[in-house]
């Protein structure tokens, strides 16, 4: 028998009907890394794999693109059988006890298309700007139009800060002085852009695919020191916000201001399930952002 179109394990299981999408990803991930699943080898088709799991094939699909979103996996499709990627050994997890911290450009799209995966999409955001949470989505959006991923709800909360504060950070180096109107403005401006981006590309999707979407913003009367990401109640994504002197160019004026850059901020990982740590650390998370957004929040507009 050929050996790239072998069964998974070399023999039929049992079915069991209550796997969700995210142990059969958990069982393949660690066939892919013990060896049983080769690099270069093609996996058996969707229906043998649901077959073999007791589950629909949409359940084998949002497995397969989580692996793909690891890179554990290429080609996944609805056609033909998806290939282990090359190498995937290299290929550390991103999540759990062994996950490495990985900047926030490089970590966050994976874990946010795998959470798209789910039927129920459930997105909560900490931070000073929505950049980072806004590019990320980018992905699983083209992987909604083009229809290998298909939410029946999804629902984003997102905290930022007020207008009406004083920022800790970004502030002109000088102190608080004129020097801060123009910072203060560029990084409103920014905060303002990003959220109503976000909030028009993941609304859009009620009338392009009939998607039920909610997307909430509240504002907070502090500058967060760091940022939160909670997805599907399952995972917490944490990462400080790192200050440096650097200068910028604002309204033709060369300025000097401690600022922050989040995109390249050091994202750690926490999965409820992978330990104790880990699963308090979830769970505490989610308390501490619900707590935050039903008491000393308060709503936000995304104008200047």
């Amino acid at each position: 028998m050929d050996p790239k179109h072998a069964a998974v394990n070399g023999r039929r299981r049992a079915q069991q009907p209550h796997k969700s999408h995210r142990e059969v990803a958990d069982e393949l991930r660690a066939r892919i890394r013990s060896g049983q699943l080769r690099p270069g080898q093609r996996m058996p088709t969707q229906a043998k794999l649901a077959d073999e799991f007791g589950v629909e094939r949409g359940v084998v699909r949002q497995a397969l693109y989580i692996l793909q979103s690891e890179h554990l996996l290429t080609n996944v499709s609805k056609g033909s059988p998806a290939t282990v990627a090359p190498d995937p050994a290299l290929t550390r997890p991103l999540t759990g006890p062994a996950a490495p911290p990985l900047p926030t450009t490089v970590a966050l799209g994976p874990r946010i298309e795998s959470a798209f995966a789910a039927p129920q999409v459930e997105i909560d955001a900490l931070c000073l700007t929505s950049v980072s949470l806004t590019l990320a989505i980018g992905e699983p959006l083209r992987q909604i139009h083009v229809g290998r991923l298909k939410p029946a709800k999804i629902a984003v909360r997102v905290l930022l800060p007020s207008r009406d504060i004083d920022l800790a950070f970004p502030v002109a180096v000088d102190g608080r002085s004129e020097h801060d109107a123009p910072v203060h403005d560029r990084w409103l401006a920014q905060r303002n852009a990003q959220g109503q981006v976000l909030r028009h590309n993941l609304l859009a999707l009620r009338g392009s695919h009939g998607i039920d979407v909610q997307v909430s913003f509240r504002a907070l009367p502090f500058t967060p020191p760091v940022k939160l990401y909670l997805l599907n109640g399952v995972e917490a994504l944490f990462a400080y916000y790192t200050l440096s002197r650097r200068k910028a160019e604002i309204d033709h004026e060369n300025l000097e201001m401690y600022d922050a850059t989040g995109a390249l901020s050091m994202l750690f990982a926490f999965e409820q399930g992978a330990g104790l740590r880990d699963t308090t650390f979830v769970e505490q998370s989610h308390l501490w952002f619900n707590a935050l957004w039903e008491t000393i929040s308060s709503e936000l507009t995304l104008t200047t």
